[in-house]
């Protein structure tokens, strides 16, 4: 069992570690959408990288996840094969947003022996969405162009 203290520094070495072994300039919240980011995630079960939408307008956050979902079959066959689509995500804290993610399961912050796979698994995944966001970023932007 680790102290408050001990999985603060190994939080941050995990990201110093990460940023050292891919040292790329992720586009995360620079989306040009409010509330319509990228993220990474790891605990000590599971790694994740997602897209998370999550206006207050709770219509912008139904058209903005229906434009993905019109997209589904080309974020399939093309970028993230894996991706899970949830229209009704609801957060630790009790929001619901909408979220487009990926897992991979029987990893830990925790373990610096599994850091390896999560650091090759986020840079790839997040490459493919990335990649996918960049394709179709004109039309998921466009509010006149709806589904």
């Amino acid at each position: 069992m680790y102290s408050k203290e001990e999985v603060r520094l190994l939080k941050k070495k995990f990201w110093t570690d990460f940023a050292s072994a891919y040292p790329k300039k992720w586009l995360l919240f620079d989306t040009k959408i409010k509330d319509f980011a990228f993220k990474f995630y790891v605990d000590n079960k599971k790694a994740q990288v997602a897209l998370e939408i999550e206006p207050k307008d709770e219509n912008l956050r139904k058209i903005y996840y229906e434009k993905i979902e019109s997209l589904r079959t080309l974020l399939w066959e093309n970028h993230v094969p894996d991706a899970i689509l949830e229209r009704n995500y609801h957060l630790d804290n009790g929001k619901c947003i909408s979220r487009i993610w990926v897992e991979m399961p029987n990893v830990s912050l925790h373990k610096p022996d599994t850091w390896k796979q999560i650091f090759d698994f986020f840079y790839k995944e997040m490459t493919n969405f990335e990649e996918f966001y960049e394709e179709y970023s004109d039309y998921i932007k466009d509010l006149e162009l709806n589904t």
